[in-house]
């Protein structure tokens, strides 16, 4: 179900500018391109990606990208998410 779209201006918040930063990093080193984080954005599933917001699916789409590049393996991943 469609519900209407918010227009109103809205500031980014600590994780929102933290998860853009990292995507601007792994731009700048080439281990991500904008299409590989739109696709990885397309590819959750759809009940997901109506869960999350909106840097929430970057996020999702940026750590799932990183894995199957093997730019990080999924042990290293939980060991970062276990310290936070």
């Amino acid at each position: 179900m469609c519900e209407p779209v918010d227009t109103n201006p809205h500031g980014l918040n600590d994780f929102d500018r933290r998860v853009d930063a990292v995507r601007q990093l792994l731009a700048a080193k080439k281990l991500l391109s904008v299409d590989e984080l739109r696709r990885g954005i397309e590819a959750i599933p759809q009940a997901e990606y109506h869960r999350l917001s909106y840097y929430e699916r970057w996020i999702r789409s940026i750590a799932d990208n990183l894995l199957r590049t093997g730019v990080i393996t999924e042990q290293e991943l939980q060991s970062a998410l276990d310290e936070t």
